[in-house]
């Protein structure tokens, strides 16, 4: 069984420790400000937990509060949200946000969903129409 896992890179995970190291000056100032080291937490583990599982027969959407999935018979199209971000569309017309999955993972999608996101680039060939045939006549 083909199985695809869209996640957030792993190189994110650096801005939390650079947030932890530009936080610890001011949390350690102040009495009660440690409470700030929830802030490169969160964020780690909002890059941790954020992924989409995608199979040949549904999309497993995972978030930081809970996990949807979906099958594929229940998605009608694909909709590609602000700044490249991919949302797919239920048969109800509900939307489920695509955790870490971009424009530029449509032909994978594709191919892991066995052809039922078509791959944006993949450019058909018009069919060949017959040449007419040119018949001169000898004068």
């Amino acid at each position: 069984m083909k199985k695809l896992v869209f996640r957030i890179p792993a190189t994110a995970l650096l801005a939390a420790g650079l947030i932890a190291i530009c936080v610890t000056p001011v949390a350690w100032a102040v009495p009660g400000l440690q409470a700030l080291y929830v802030l490169p937490l969160g964020y780690a583990y909002w890059v941790v937990r954020n992924r989409t599982t995608v199979t040949e027969s549904e999309l497993v959407a995972r978030g930081v509060f809970g996990t949807t999935t979906v099958k594929w018979d229940e998605v009608k199209s694909i909709r590609l949200a602000e700044k490249g971000w991919l949302k797919a569309v239920k048969t109800d017309d509900s939307e489920v946000t695509l955790p870490a999955v971009r424009f530029m993972h449509l032909p994978a999608l594709s191919l892991v969903s066995g052809g039922r996101v078509p791959d944006p680039s993949v450019v058909e060939e018009p069919a060949e129409e017959p040449a007419e045939e040119s018949v001169e006549s000898e004068k």
